[in-house]
């Protein structure tokens, strides 16, 4: 796979950036990435809704009313109206001219969980996506605090059980824990100090509020500062802590680049960070730019979101597979969005191909080449009116050789003898590309190529 093509598929989803950043260099690729800033719509289903936490908790009320079959089919809409955000975001992945920003507000909504399955309430949910869209290449800090502030994660954490004399710590501890420090960098006394500040912080209008009467209002000693403090307080406080770059720093390299970073490398860009006063932006052009010049391949296992998206790209089907259909697949790979499996999010790495994952990943591929949709009927082996896929390739490829090496380029990072060789079964020496029903024959290379273990990486 050529060097363009790969940071297309790290920065993006698929390998349609890859001419872009050909013709603007990666440096002026990012420059328009960063810039590029198309906010989602109010989805239709919220259009004309009062968002505001008093018609919220009214709505709730109302719910409690009615019967059970009413309750029922208030559940189903809600789960649809909440799936629908997930529609629309898979649909503007894969528009978007410059996919960085939606790539990026994926790896926050990992960081900050907020799953629609506990949270259920669907302009909370839209408000989190919006708010890490906006903020997605700000300040580490000032995105911290939104998101503790955020009616999602308060509902997901639960922090609004968190009251006077009751503390709850869950948004205390993985403040610490996941968000910023990790384990080993602060005391069970910081917990229960943090949930003593977050008390009384609870739902509002647009975000969260503190109500005072169930605020603690006492002094409390937090990673070694004593005062009353609120949830900004003890951000600030958090961000004085030399542990603090690390974390993030090792998730956003193994987010883009490298499953295993060492050591020594998230030390050297974590330090860059705080030199930069924890702003994003400046470390992620500093990550890329650096490592796009190092050109390190294999070095991280592709997720479900990229495999999907890259596969539907190469194959050149966007216009067939809806955006339910690739929900479809990803919910079957583990990976809803919006719908991490707990706290800490997905995984990541080998997680992405674990047998059953993988034996799925290559049944969606060959129902891809062969011209299925995906759904649950088809992973079931009944296929539903397959149309093969419409191949265009360049013109100036004339024989098997030089249609191998296209593919080659554009779908592998590695590739060995054994691929070349089999490829060559496929394709024989007197292969005519342009020849009526020549692209059964690519689609067949196609098929062998994406079923790879190789394509599994980039």
């Amino acid at each position: 796979m050529n060097k363009q093509a790969i940071w297309s598929l790290r920065l993006g989803f698929s390998t349609a950036q890859q001419d872009l950043i050909s013709d603007l260099g990666l440096a002026g690729y990012l420059a328009k990435s960063f810039a590029y800033n198309d906010p989602m719509d109010i989805p239709e289903f919220l259009e004309g809704q009062p968002m505001d936490f008093q018609s919220i908790r009214s709505r709730r009320r109302e719910l409690n009313q009615l019967s059970p079959e009413q309750k029922a089919e208030a559940r189903r809409e809600q789960r649809q109206n909440l799936r629908s955000i997930s529609l629309d975001w898979i649909q503007r992945m894969q528009d978007a001219q410059f996919p960085l920003r939606e790539n990026m507000v994926c790896f926050w909504h990992n960081h900050y969980v907020a799953t629609y399955q506990k949270v259920k309430v669907a302009p909370w949910i839209f408000e989190h996506y919006t708010a890490l869209y906006e903020q997605a290449f700000g300040n580490f800090r000032e995105l911290t605090k939104t998101m503790v502030k955020s009616n999602a994660v308060i509902s997901y954490l639960d922090n609004d059980k968190n009251r006077k004399g009751s503390n709850n710590e869950n948004l205390s501890r993985e403040l610490l824990e996941l968000f910023t420090l990790g384990i080993g960098n602060y005391t069970e006394i910081d917990v229960k100090s943090g949930a003593k500040a977050l008390a009384g912080l609870t739902y509002g209008n647009q975000t969260g509020n503190y109500r005072n009467r169930q605020r603690e209002n006492e002094e409390i000693t937090y990673l070694g500062q004593t005062g009353f403090f609120d949830s900004d307080a003890i951000v600030d406080i958090i961000f004085e802590q030399e542990a603090i770059p690390f974390l993030i720093t090792e998730k956003i390299l193994k987010w883009f680049v490298y499953d295993n970073p060492s050591i020594a490398l998230i030390k050297e860009y974590g330090d860059y960070f705080r030199e930069q006063d924890f702003e994003i932006q400046p470390l992620l052009e500093k990550i890329f730019l650096s490592e796009y010049d190092k050109n390190p391949i294999a070095t991280k296992v592709k997720d479900p979101l990229r495999f999907a998206l890259q596969t539907i790209q190469e194959l050149q089907v966007e216009d067939r597979i809806e955006p339910k259909q690739i929900v479809t697949f990803l919910r079957d790979q583990s990976m809803d969005l919006y719908n991490q499996p707990n706290v800490k999010g997905w995984e990541g790495g080998n997680s992405w191909i674990t047998s059953s994952i993988l034996l799925r990943r290559n049944q969606v591929a060959r129902m891809l080449a062969s011209g299925e949709r995906i759904s649950k009927r088809n992973m079931m082996n009944r296929t539903e009116d397959p149309e093969l896929p419409d191949l265009q390739i360049p013109k100036e490829l004339e024989n098997n050789k030089q249609i191998i090496a296209y593919l080659l380029d554009q779908t592998l990072t590695i590739t060995t003898p054994t691929i070349q060789a089999d490829l060559e079964e496929i394709l024989k020496y007197d292969f005519q590309p342009h020849k009526e029903g020549s692209e059964l024959g690519i689609l067949r290379a196609y098929e062998y190529i994406i079923t790879t273990p190789e394509y599994q990486v980039i």
